[in-house]
């Protein structure tokens, strides 16, 4: 099992106390309640990390503070370019997507994300499947960008679509796709997400959120594991905090996390903390 001190974030967040340098500009029109009750700066998230025993981070962005404008974290991965890389924010129907994304790797981020559903802006947005956006997940397989997607299991239709059509290009889903558990085994509410697991490029984003759902209802952390692990396999999971969103310590949440994953063996507990982290994001390695 890959130690403590080996773990690799890759979903934890940076907010600045500072609006007038970082204004705000959430999707949805409304800012998520715990961006605006918590600032996080690369400074602090470098403490947690070290108090945590965290060795490394891909800090994304937060869709619903700075909606598309990732400056802050491409500021902030500037300062520890040795401990962090960055995962910024796109509109994949923008007509000058693929030229924002030349803009944003040029700050040295190494990940993208699409913002499809969440908090400020429920439900599952329909323009995911627009054909507008494939010129946006072609550049990201040319460029070996990882795409972070935040979803529904409602889009999965949608993304299974464009997958197919784009096997070069790697797809993460944020919080497995905001998957409930509280059904329990067999967990047939999740059905959908299984439909993506032939494909070989779709990983999974062990977060907070999946954490704290191993414990409710019927759920349980042990049939879990097993169903993702046999489905998808824990070379196609990585570890993510969701933190400061997930009101915590970090070193809570990593707690958290390896009290699920401990079901599964030494070497997959090894690839969801660090190793498959490594291969997506190399800058990690």
């Amino acid at each position: 099992m890959a130690a403590a001190s080996d773990a690799i974030d890759v979903h934890c967040h940076v907010i600045s106390p500072d609006r007038e340098k970082y204004p705000l500009a959430p999707l949805g029109g409304k800012q998520s309640d715990w961006s605006s009750e918590r600032t996080l700066t690369p400074e602090q998230l470098i403490t947690a990390m070290d108090e945590a025993g965290v060795a490394k981070a891909a800090v994304v962005q937060a869709s619903t503070a700075y909606g598309h404008d990732s400056s802050y974290v491409a500021d902030s991965i500037a300062r520890f370019p040795d401990r962090m890389t960055g995962v910024f924010s796109i509109d994949p129907l923008d007509p000058d997507a693929v030229k924002h994304i030349g803009h944003w790797t040029s700050r040295g981020m190494t990940g993208m994300r699409v913002f499809t559903t969440g908090t400020t802006m429920p439900g599952q947005q329909g323009w995911l499947g627009d054909e507008a956006g494939y010129k946006v997940w072609e550049e990201a397989g040319r460029r070996k960008l990882p795409v972070a997607m935040q979803m529904t299991l409602k889009g999965v239709p949608m993304l299974e679509e464009i997958v197919k059509q784009f096997p070069q290009t790697d797809f993460l889903l944020d919080h497995l796709a905001r998957i409930m558990l509280d059904d329990g085994p067999p967990y047939a509410a999740g059905a959908p997400l299984l439909t993506l697991a032939k494909y070989p490029n779709v990983y999974l984003k062990l977060t907070s959120r999946t954490v704290e759902q191993c414990h409710e209802g019927k759920a349980d952390a042990k049939s879990f594991m097993e169903m993702i692990l046999k489905h998808f396999g824990a070379k196609r999971m990585l570890w993510g905090s969701n933190f400061p969103a997930h009101d915590d310590t970090l070193g809570n949440i990593l707690l958290d996390a390896m009290g699920v994953i401990r079901h599964a063996s030494a070497d997959e507990q090894s690839d969801i903390l660090s190793g498959t982290a490594k291969r997506l994001y190399p800058s990690l390695a």
